[in-house]
This record gives structure tokens, sequence and C-alpha cells, in this order.
């Protein structure tokens, strides 16, 4: 059966079927109520013939449910336009070394950091440790690229401070832990410290996490935001070829 781009749905057994299962908890206590409580909140979500197969007592006035329905929704997939990190292509650790010695002819300056209260650093360490993640060198492991990785709960203002310091071309944030928008205040008070400090033109702004997308890195002051899979050749082929147009619309910072 050929797929309809302009009328997407989910499926499980067979295409088209709508097949859908959900998880969820509920501040009810375990039993029939809390089962057809359940039922009725999936109903109102647009599921049909929504059925309990799983359910769990938390303890203390909690219940966890999974839930199979069937969805009637569509999307048009052929519509959709998701902004996309302008990287030019991703290059290899070699390439990318190569085109810093070549194009811009000096070491790029990097500063990583979970910042705010953020003590999560799986995210920013794959990027910024010499080891790597899956198989990819951290930027502490190119020779042309001076890498600092600041680590977690670290202050805005103390991160912009290691910037100044460093004369640092690139900040890397990462932000995990995101309940009730915590990674947006964050985030949106490091743009402003920068621009406060008149810095903003001069510093590439990256962020990244698992809730983090280019689109959102965008409205939020940011000039990319990179998500769940994005490794350090990713975010390095950003950052060079960012830095390099940027230097050849500033004279002054092109090498000699």
């Amino acid at each position: 059966m050929a797929v309809d781009f302009q009328r997407v749905k989910p499926y499980g057994d067979t295409l088209g079927d709508g097949a859908v299962q959900l998880s969820f908890s509920l501040p009810v206590p375990c039993g029939e109520e809390a089962r057809q409580a359940a039922r009725q909140l999936a109903a109102q979500m647009g599921l049909e013939e929504p059925q309990v197969y799983h359910m769990d007592d938390l303890g203390e006035g909690y219940t966890f449910f999974i839930v199979y329905g069937t969805c009637t929704h569509t999307v048009d997939f052929t519509s959709i336009r998701v902004p996309k990190v302008d990287d030019g292509g991703r290059m290899n650790y070699e390439a990318i070394n190569r085109f810093i010695r070549e194009r811009i002819g000096r070491k790029l300056v990097v500063i990583g950091a979970c910042t705010g209260t953020d003590a999560h650093t799986v995210g920013i360490d794959a990027i910024m440790n010499m080891k790597g993640y899956d198989g990819e060198y951290g930027l502490e492991r190119y020779p042309e690229i001076e890498a600092y990785n600041l680590g977690s709960q670290v202050p805005n203002e103390e991160m912009l401070a290691e910037a100044i310091e460093r004369d640092a071309d690139a900040l890397l944030v990462s932000q995990v832990v995101t309940q009730k928008g915590v990674h947006i205040d964050n985030l949106t008070r490091l743009v402003e410290l920068t621009e406060a400090e008149g810095l903003r033109n001069r510093l590439i702004l990256v962020c990244g996490g698992p809730r983090i997308n280019h689109e959102m890195a965008l409205e939020l002051g940011f000039d990319a935001g990179f998500g769940p899979g994005s490794l350090a050749p990713d975010v390095a082929s950003f950052l060079v070829r960012e830095l390099e147009r940027r230097m050849s619309n500033d004279t002054s910072k092109a090498p000699d």
C-alpha cells in the first residue's frame, strides 16, 4: 500500500490503522474508577475505542496506565517545514582541522558548560571531552580547537567571564533538566548578558539538549541548536563555517 504523505497517521499492525499507545499517571487511587478515568481522558484526547491494557498502583493515591487506542487524525507531511542548522554539510575530524588551519588561520576557542542548576554533563561531555562519544572525538581532541569544558551548574555570569578572559569565539550550553521551562529562562538570560556586555555579535552561541532544536534556539536568540544524536563534528562543522563567515564580514579578524 502506498503512503499518502498528505494524510499521514500512526499505524501498529497495518498501515493506516491509527493504532497508538499512551502511558501516563493520574493522581487518583488505583481501582476501577481510575481505569474509567484513564479511558475517558484518552477519549477526550481524540482516541477511538481506548482500552487500559495496564494499570499499576504507584502508592499514595497515584496510578500509572498504559492505554491503547485508535487515532483518527492525520497530518500533511508535505507541508511541514522545519528550520535546520545550515552548516554546509558535516565535515569529519581531519577536514575540520584542515578548514581551521587553511581558512581561519588560528585556533578556534570554544567554552562549554551546563549552566544554571543543571548538573547533567552527559551531553556537553559527549561534545567537548577528548574521548568524545559514539566513535567521534570530542572538541578537546581537535588540535586546532582550544576547548574548555567548565562542567555543571555554571552561572551564566561565570561562563561569560571565562569567555572574556579567554577571548572565546563560541559558547556551547547544554540543558538537560528542563522542568517548568527553566531552560528557557536560563538560555534567555545568557543571551541578554552577552548583549548587555556588547559581546553578542562577537560570540557564536550554541545550545543543545534533549528538548532543544534549532528552531527553539533561534527563537531564544542563539545561532544554532543541536538536539539528541548530535556529535562533535556536527557542532564543529557549524562553528568553523560560521566563524569564517563572520571573519569575511570583518576584515580586522581575517587571518594574515
